[in-house]
């Protein structure tokens, strides 16, 4: 494919202004059904026009079209997680293990501690399994369920499940982000945790007082009646065992040793089909229509494609037991694949290449470059749609600058991190943000404000530079040891 033509910033702006400006009207009259079809068809019309200004370039439609399904096939990886994350949510929740977890939850949980707790497990979590998509897909659905019933705030609680489990993203030497960032800019990856730690540790410790703050606040007075009631309706429905809680551990262990995602969900999906047949046998029959065999294989199938509901006796828990499995990740999956074709046709007519060009040429100091470079992360988040191909563009397009800046590529590697893996589930249409809506079910913009975490990361890069904090100059005794 020929290189694509270059043309002026405003240009290239014009397709991402117009997408911002339909989700805008979007969230006014849908509100958060807007991934019902809204969105992407704002996607949609964005890369249309990305399109039309690419033919207008001189670009054939076969090189926009090659563009665009490379970018697609970046997203096939993630569609499929969120097809088996669907699943194992709800094959987890119909065999106990997510109610158990609710339920040990319940008894622990102090409303003054929740949410500042809350960040704190899936932090460590996440470090431990290096993946911010499984936290919140396990735990997190948990924790959510959890809060409810002690009457705190979802939009609260998401964020800080996502600020605890992006803290293990960023962090963690299992992370597939923390190893790229480290390889697309020729780092060691411990010399990258090393670095990184020195700003992630800090915004970590900074959400964390905002969240006690926020839960020293929340009278829990309401929340001990409501978590009984919960709790006698959850062991009179089912079987509830800490016996149980060896699945989540058997992932855990999974990851640790190096398993591949997609073949860990596999394995934990069909762990909880089979769980469910074993110890909650009625409730599979239930949602199966009969007391048989057929309705044990069509309760189970049910589990894992569609809806599926336990029957509590209590209202409240039953909508927080009811789960879609893989079909209710469909939409999101369309908005993934809707934004990932809008940001093919953006990079394949040149659009991409004008904005992050026109970026660079801001960066004629070191904190205008960090500055540059969390402003492109930003960009790319938006326009790309996935976290990778920020990580993966703007680590290529800045690796010279930094060293004719003077600076160390770890503090390029570390930027990427904050910047760029931090803020991807911020955007709505980012495979990272449409998934944690849908798994949290709580919409991006509505948990947005509360993951101070991911918000407080790219400043603490430009403040460390701003103030000359903690940065490496180039070379670095480090990166000559590491390529010997």
């Amino acid at each position: 494919m020929s290189p694509a033509p270059r043309g002026t910033v405003i240009v290239a702006l014009i397709p991402l202004l117009l997408v911002l400006l339909l989700l805008g009207i979007n969230v006014a009259l849908y509100g958060d059904a807007g991934i019902e079809g809204a969105n992407q068809l704002a996607l949609l019309l964005g890369g249309g026009l990305a399109a039309l200004i690419g033919l207008r370039r001189g670009l054939h439609w076969r090189e926009l079209q090659e563009g665009m399904l490379k970018v697609v096939g970046v997203a096939i990886v993630p569609m499929m997680m969120l097809l088996l994350i669907g699943a194992l949510s709800s094959t987890w929740t119909v065999a106990g293990i997510v109610p158990t977890l609710i339920y040990y939850g319940l008894q622990l949980a102090d409303p003054a501690w929740f949410y500042a707790g809350v960040a704190v497990v899936c932090a460590i979590v996440s470090t431990a399994i290096g993946s911010s998509w499984t936290t919140a897909a396990t735990l997190g659905i948990a924790m959510m369920a959890t809060g409810a019933g002690l009457g705190m705030s979802e939009t609260i609680t998401a964020g800080a499940i996502i600020s605890g489990a992006y803290f293990g993203d960023k962090l963690s030497p299992l992370s597939d982000t923390t190893n790229l960032a480290a390889g697309v800019c020729g780092v060691e990856l411990f010399s990258h945790v090393r670095y990184l730690a020195l700003t992630t540790l800090p915004s970590f410790a900074i959400a964390l007082l905002i969240f006690l703050a926020i839960g020293l606040q929340h009278s829990g007075n309401g929340a001990i009646v409501q978590a009984d009631i919960m709790l006698k309706a959850l062991t009179h429905s089912m079987v509830i065992s800490g016996w149980l809680l060896l699945a989540p551990l058997l992932v855990v262990i999974l990851i640790v040793r190096r398993v591949p995602a997609l073949p860990v969900l596999f394995i934990a999906t069909l762990l909880g089909s089979l769980l469910s047949a074993l110890v909650q046998p009625d409730i599979v029959q239930q949602i199966g229509g009969s007391d048989d065999w057929l309705g044990m294989y069509r309760g189970l199938v049910q589990t894992i494609v569609g809806d599926s509901q336990i029957e509590t006796g209590h209202e409240f828990s039953n909508e927080l037991l009811s789960s879609s499995g893989m079909a209710g990740m469909l939409n999101t999956i369309w908005l993934i694949l809707c934004a990932v074709v809008f940001g093919g046709l953006m990079e394949a007519s040149g659009l991409l290449g004008d904005i992050t060009s026109a970026l660079k040429r801001v960066a004629r100091n070191r904190t205008a470059l960090v500055a540059t470079t969390a402003g492109s992360c930003g960009i790319l988040n938006l326009t790309a749609a996935e976290q990778y191909l920020t990580i993966l563009i703007s680590g290529r397009m800045y690796g010279d600058l930094y060293r004719q800046h003077g600076l160390s590529p770890r503090n390029l590697s570390r930027t990427l991190e904050d910047a760029g893996t931090a803020t991807s589930v911020l955007v709505p249409w980012n495979t990272c943000g449409a998934f944690h809506a849908t798994a949290l079910g709580v919409a991006t913009l509505s948990y947005l404000p509360f993951c101070f975490f991911n918000l407080i990361s790219p400043l603490m890069s430009m403040l460390y530079m701003r103030f000359n904090i903690a940065i490496e100059e180039y070379p670095a005794p480090q990166e000559s040891d590491a390529h010997r």
